[in-house]
């Protein structure tokens, strides 16, 4: 099971598992160029996103590194928001995915399934 969690107003999209993508590989190649490739997408869509963010944060996440040889670098608040959702985001999944566990324990999900398929089988299932 997974999650596809973000962090929105109802300006847009804040932050989320596509930017924190972004930031990762930006951290790996040190280029946003090489960042957006490495991820299958155009530069200006890798850029749009970021500033998106940025204007609806109010902090920059990434900046010119000292030389255009270097390309750009995370800034403390994107290294910093990037760690918080990470962490955030590994938090909810696994407190997720225990519910999960718990509530649907009673096989409902395969009752369902098989109900779907023409296969009346739940009779025959713990109704426990």
């Amino acid at each position: 099971m997974h999650l596809r969690l973000w962090l929105a107003t109802g300006q847009g999209v804040l932050f989320g598992l596509g930017r924190a993508d972004i930031l990762c590989a930006i951290e790996r190649h040190g280029s946003l160029r090489k960042a957006a490739e490495e991820l299958g997408i155009s530069y200006r869509a890798a850029w749009g996103k970021i500033k998106r963010s940025e204007a609806l944060l109010g902090f920059k996440l990434v900046e010119k590194a000292a030389s255009q040889r270097e390309g750009c670098r995370l800034t403390e608040a994107g290294r910093d928001l990037k760690e918080k959702f990470d962490r955030w985001y590994k938090e909810v999944e696994d407190n997720a995915i225990e519910k999960a566990r718990t509530i649907f324990a009673d096989k409902t999900i395969r009752r369902r399934r098989d109900k779907a398929d023409g296969q009346d089988k739940h009779e025959e299932e713990d109704h426990g």
